[in-house]
């Protein structure tokens, strides 16, 4: 089916369900920013493949809306014949759908896809929704691909640092502690920690789709097909886990009648909460259980993220080493293909941990650009390369972003004035100290070097990131959106401040770092971030003015302690590389 059919088919079969509109998020199940190829619909209908956006369509209309991290992206992949590009916070999808309906037309959506929350905001706007049972899309896509049905595999102890069972008892007291009979786990990523598990349902996230209910007993009930539990899996989950294939789902809710029963009501589906409250359920709105415990890494998570990183820098020097005469001769995708080869030597290596940003020269404005053999192009001499990139490994997760000039000639003055904002914004992120406060609290110490110049990016600053689990982990970040989870000690995060010139450049310089106590005399509860990612700033782009003088001794003993942790590890033409590339920057 070409584009035009496909929307052609959608407005039909809202004919056939008596619908105005019908709203097409980009999610499965589950509400994750990764979903499988069944379930990804939005790319199906639009062409949009981006991880974050929505489609409304209308018998005589369509949009289909995505934040700043994908405005360029929007534009390139959707065809505007077809669709009304729109930035979903400068125009929200429930004042959209107002405007082009009349008061009380029916609205309809996949309670599957929504949570209660999302709904929320619709009917804020006035608007009549009305769940469908059938979705649509699921109605026209004759060559849909089945769901996945891959192996759990079990993610022992040396790397969870906990047994499954002790995770279950602890938060099993916090249930009873809080009069509560059950929780409903929704979020796969939250299963395969509680339970010990990893999968290959993803591209990118080692997890196993499913659904399960944490009882106050510390027994669980996990709805997942019978082919993804193989009996070493089975038998290791042990006898409080009690399986079941997805169909069992619905009894099972029905049988928590009476009983009192945590819900994400914004991470979940919207129709575990219609249907406990048919069963006659008490829901108890509240945070799935796992969030803040999964966020907070244990000893062996702690050492199992600096091990990953530690591999991890000495395949991104060699990249970095390489890339330096990729100009002219190598391509985006061939850039990026190189460096999984160079991660891929170690043995703890499972796979990158999303799709390398692997932008040249104008495609690095593009936030969360996806090379693709349309779009690959060369790596040009005299420009910005930027490359964000991630790996699995058994005992962590990575996620780092460096930018570089491609030479032989000097970037402009201008380039390196940006450059050094980023970077000085990079470095306020990493050498904070703070007390219990969420990450929208430090947001403005990434930002304000920009500021000064009458710049920002449309990013936030910083995101979780999971122990082999998923690189963008809530619930916490560092970020200009009002969030409520307050960095504690053993989080992971991002530092990734940017900018971004449209058709001409992008600069993201990113590492993870993992929250710490500050152990202040005073006693006073305050942290600090412990940086996990090593790889050296281009030298090149770096306006030594512009740093203070703490700047500068942070940035020169931060390469120091990249050359002594990787040296050793690398082959002579490589070391002799890092060694100028760490060498010392003076001050002017």
């Amino acid at each position: 089916m070409t584009p035009s059919e496909r929307l052609a088919a959608i407005r039909a079969e809202l004919t056939r369900q008596n619908l105005a509109a019908f709203i097409v998020p980009r999610a499965d199940e589950h509400l994750g920013e990764y979903v499988p190829p069944s379930a990804e619909r939005l790319a199906w209908l639009t062409g949009f493949t981006g991880s974050a956006g929505l489609a409304i369509v209308f018998p005589d209309r369509a949009a289909v809306f995505s934040d700043g991290r994908y405005v360029l992206q929007l534009a390139s992949e959707t065809d505007p014949t077809l669709w009304d590009r729109q930035h979903i916070t400068d125009t929200p999808p429930p004042a959209y759908i107002a405007a082009h309906t009349r008061p009380g037309a029916p609205i309809g959506y996949d309670p599957w896809l929504m949570s209660e929350d999302s709904l929320a905001r619709y009917r804020e706007a006035g608007l009549t929704l009305i769940p469908t049972t059938r979705n649509p899309i699921d109605a026209a896509w004759q060559d849909r691909p089945a769901p996945p049905t891959a192996p759990a595999t079990l993610h022992i102890e040396a790397h969870s640092g906990e047994p499954s069972a002790a995770k279950r008892a602890r938060l099993a007291e916090d249930l009873r502690a809080a009069r509560q009979d059950a929780a409903i786990i929704s979020d796969p990523a939250s299963i395969a920690w509680l339970l010990n598990i990893r999968g290959q349902d993803l591209a990118y996230v080692p997890i196993a789709l499913g659904f399960a209910i944490l009882h106050a007993d510390a027994a669980v009930e996990l709805f997942m097909p019978p082919e993804k539990l193989p009996q070493p899996v089975r038998e290791a989950l042990g006898n409080q886990v009690a399986t079941a294939p997805r169909e069992a789902l619905p009894a099972a809710l029905a049988a928590l009648s009476g009983k009192r029963v945590r819900l994400d009501t914004v991470g979940s589906p919207a129709w575990l909460a219609d249907t406990l409250r048919q069963a006659g359920a008490t829901i108890i709105p509240g945070q799935d259980p796992c969030l803040v415990p999964k966020a907070r890494k244990n000893t062996t998570e702690q050492q199992g993220a600096r091990a990953a990183q530690h591999r991890d820098a000495i395949a991104l020097a060699r990249f970095l080493h390489w890339v330096q005469d990729a100009a002219g001769h190598e391509t985006e995708l061939s850039a990026a293909a190189q460096l999984v080869r160079f991660r891929a030597e170690a043995a703890e290596f499972r796979g990158e941990s999303f799709p390398a940003i692997s932008a040249a020269g104008e495609h690095g404005a593009i936030m969360h650009y996806r090379v693709s053999l349309e779009s690959d192009r060369a790596i040009l001499p005299d420009e910005l390369y930027l490359i964000d990139s991630g790996a699995q490994y058994a005992d962590g997760t990575t996620d780092v972003t460096r930018t570089i000039w491609t030479g032989p000639g000097l970037p402009t003055a201008e380039i390196r004035d940006r450059y050094t904002r980023v970077l000085k914004g990079h470095i306020a992120i990493g050498t904070l100290t703070f007390p219990d406060v969420a990450g929208v609290r430090l947001d403005a110490f990434a930002r304000a070097a920009l500021w000064q110049a009458g710049l920002d990016f449309d990013h936030g600053t910083g995101h979780g990131v999971g122990s082999y689990l998923s690189v963008h982990e809530g619930p916490v970040s560092i970020s200009p959106h009002l969030r409520a989870a307050t960095l504690e000690d053993g989080m992971i995060l991002s530092n990734e401040p940017g900018f971004y010139l449209p058709g001409e450049y992008g600069i993201r310089l990113e590492n993870l770092v993992l929250v710490q106590p500050a152990n202040f005399p005073t006693g006073k509860p305050f942290h600090r971030f412990e940086t996990l990612t090593w790889a050296p700033f281009d030298r090149v782009l770096i306006e030594p003015s512009l740093l203070s003088a703490a700047e500068l001794a942070w940035l020169n003993t931060y390469h120091a302690e990249v050359h002594a942790r990787l040296a050793p590890h690398l082959a002579p033409d490589v070391r002799d590389w890092l060694a100028a590339a760490c060498a010392v920057i003076e001050g002017k």
